[in-house]
C-alpha cells in the first residue's frame, strides 16, 4: 500500500460524509416528435420561453412555443442523433453568447463558437441574445455622420450613428457589396463592425470575408455566419446574437456598425419554424409576430445619451425583393421599422450604374442633420439638379434638339451621374468627396468627355495629396473649407482637369 493511503482514505471518508443523500428534483421531459430541426417535447411544465434545453445526446435547443401539454423546441445542433423517446432536461438559462474584445478579428457561429480555425475564444462575459432596447430617455439625437466612402450615399442619403437604414433590392443588385463597402470605409474611423450572414451561400460569405480582410480593418470586425446548411435555430438567433455582440461595445461608449444580411431569409426561417411548431399562419403563411421579431431587433440600434456613455449602434439590415416589388410583406414591414431605405434598381445595375441606387425611391429620414457640414456645403443643389436631369433625359428621348439651357443641364447631369458611379471596395475619404462635389458643382467637369470624368475621379486623391496636402489636413482637422483653401483646391483640380482635356485638333 502506498505511503499516502491513509490521507486518501481520510479524504474519501470526508467526501462520503459530506455527500447529500435523498431525492433530488430534476426537470426532465421526453421527445414526442422530431423532424426538420424542431422537436415536440412533453413533460417539462416549468420551462420558460427561450430557455435552453439539453438532450440526452448532448445536443441543445431552445423553447420557442409553450403549449399547455407540449413544448416546441428549436434545435441549435444537428438533429441526426435525436430520436423520439429521448430524454430532455431543462437548464433554467436562456440562450447566451460570448461578448468582448476577444471576438474582434474572428469568424464565429451564432453561439460564439469559432469557425476560422484560430482556436477557442476566451471570454468571461456572456449576454442573452434577447435584450430589451434602450428606452426613449436613454437615447440621444442622431447627429454624428457615418462616412461610407460612397459619394451617392454620403451626399444624397447621409447615414448617422444610431440610425437604422434598410438596403433593399432584387437578387444580385449589389446589396451586400454596398454594405461591405460601408464596413470597409470604417478602416479610417474607430467604429467596430459586425457582419451577420444568414442563410447565405458559402461562396458569397467567403467573398465578403476576403474583401474585409483585404481592404478593411478586419481586426475591428466580427463576422457571424449562419449559413444555408446551418440548423434553422442557428439562423433564427443569428441577428439577435450579432446585435448582442455589437451592443457590448455600444454600452462601453464606443461606436458600432452592424450589417444583417439578410432579414428576408431570416423571416423565411421564422416562417419555417412557426409552421413546424404548428403556429397559426397569416399573410403569405408568415405567423402574426413576424413584424414584432424584426421590430424588437432593430429597435436595439440607438445613439445613447451621455449619461449612458454616448455610444452608438448603427444598423444596416438588408432585404430582398422580387421583381422590384417594394410592397411585398417583409419589405414593407422593414421599411416601416427603419429610418429610411436605400433602394437598388436592377435596371440601373444592368446599365452599369453602380451602386445602382434609385434616387427617387431611396430616402434617409435623418438626412442632412447627420451630414458633415463641409460636405453639405459642397453638395449644394446636387440632388435637385440630378432629379431634374433624370426627368429631362426622359423627355429628350422623344426627339428634337434641346435648347441651350436644357443642353447645359443635360451635360451637367451626365457628369453628376458619372461622379456617382463608383467601383466596389474603393471608398473615398471625406476630403476626396468634398473636392469631387466642388468640381462637378462649379462646372469644372462640364468640358471633359465622360471617359475623362471617370479618370478625373480616379486620379483625384493622388493629385490632392501631392499638390495640396495642407488643404486636405485642414478639412480633416477643422471640418470646414474657407475661401482661400477653396481657391487653392479649385486651382489644383483645374490643373488636373486640364491634363485630362483632349487637345484641340490643328486647323
Amino acid at each position: 500500500m502506498p505511503p499516502d493511503a491513509p490521507d486518501w482514505l481520510d479524504s474519501a471518508r470526508d467526501a462520503v460524509r459530506s455527500a447529500s443523500l435523498g431525492p433530488r428534483a430534476e426537470h426532465r421531459g421526453v421527445v414526442e416528435e422530431i423532424g426538420d430541426g424542431v422537436a415536440i417535447i412533453s413533460g417539462l411544465r416549468d420551462v420558460r420561453l427561450d430557455e435552453v434545453l439539453r438532450f440526452q445526446g448532448g445536443q441543445v435547443g431552445f423553447a420557442r412555443v409553450l403549449d399547455p401539454d407540449l413544448i416546441g423546441c428549436v434545435l441549435l445542433d444537428a438533429a441526426t442523433d435525436v430520436e423520439a423517446g429521448d430524454a430532455v432536461f431543462g437548464t433554467g438559462e436562456v440562450v447566451q453568447v460570448p461578448v468582448g474584445e476577444t471576438l474582434l478579428g474572428r469568424i464565429v457561429d451564432p453561439l460564439g463558437r469559432p469557425l476560422d480555425g484560430k482556436g477557442a475564444i476566451e471570454t468571461d462575459t456572456h449576454l442573452p441574445v434577447e435584450r430589451p432596447a434602450p428606452s426613449i430617455i436613454e437615447r440621444d439625437l442622431v447627429t454624428e455622420p457615418v462616412q461610407t466612402g460612397m459619394v451617392a450615399l454620403d451626399t444624397l442619403f447621409a447615414l448617422g450613428r444610431g440610425q437604422r437604414e434598410l438596403i433593399v433590392g432584387d437578387h444580385s443588385t449589389g446589396k451586400t457589396t454596398l454594405a461591405i463597402d460601408a464596413v470597409i470605409a470604417q478602416r479610417d474611423s474607430e467604429m467596430i463592425c459586425v457582419y451577420v450572414a444568414i442563410g447565405q451561400k458559402t461562396s458569397s460569405v467567403r467573398r465578403a470575408i476576403d474583401a474585409l480582410q483585404a481592404q478593411g480593418a478586419f481586426d475591428r470586425c466580427i463576422v457571424l455566419v449562419a449559413g444555408s446548411a446551418s440548423a434553422p435555430g442557428l439562423q433564427w438567433i443569428a441577428p439577435y446574437a450579432g446585435m448582442t455582440m455589437a451592443e457590448y461595445f455600444r454600452d462601453k461608449g464606443q461606436h458600432a456598425l452592424i450589417v444583417i444580411d439578410d432579414l428576408s431569409k431570416h423571416a423565411a426561417t421564422h416562417r419555417e419554424i412557426a409552421l413546424l411548431t404548428r403556429q397559426s399562419p397569416g399573410r403569405e403563411a408568415y405567423p402574426g409576430d413576424v413584424f414584432y421579431i424584426h421590430a424588437r431587433l432593430l429597435e436595439r440600434a440607438a445613439k445613447l445619451s451621455k449619461a449612458r456613455g454616448g455610444g452608438s449602434l448603427t444598423a444596416l439590415p438588408i432585404a430582398e425583393t422580387d421583381a422590384g416589388n417594394l410592397s411585398a410583406y417583409i419589405p414593407t414591414n422593414l421599411i416601416s421599422i427603419t429610418d429610411g431605405q436605400i433602394v437598388l434598381d436592377a435596371a440601373l445595375f444592368h446599365q452599369g450604374q453602380k451602386p445602382a441606387i434609385d434616387v427617387g425611391l431611396s430616402v434617409s429620414r435623418v438626412g442632412g442633420k447627420t451630414q458633415a457640414p463641409v460636405l453639405r456645403a459642397a453638395a449644394g443643389t446636387l440632388r435637385l439638379d440630378y432629379a431634374q436631369f433624370l426627368e429631362l433625359e426622359v423627355f429628350t428621348r422623344f426627339g428634337g434638339m434641346p435648347e441651350g439651357r436644357v443642353r447645359d443641364q443635360l451635360k451637367r447631369g451626365e457628369r453628376i451621374r458619372a461622379v456617382l458611379r463608383q467601383p466596389q471596395h474603393a471608398p473615398l475619404r471625406l476630403t476626396d468627396e468634398v473636392a469631387l462635389l466642388l468640381a462637378v458643382q462649379s462646372g469644372l467637369l462640364d468640358p471633359l468627355p465622360l471617359e475623362a470624368v471617370t479618370a478625373f475621379r480616379t486620379d483625384l486623391p493622388t493629385a490632392l495629396d501631392r499638390d495640396v496636402p495642407e488643404v486636405m489636413r485642414a478639412i480633416d482637422d477643422t471640418g470646414a473649407l474657407d475661401a482661400d483653401a477653396r481657391a487653392t483646391l479649385m486651382d489644383a483640380m483645374s490643373r488636373l482637369a486640364a491634363s485630362l482635356t483632349p487637345a484641340e485638333p490643328a486647323p
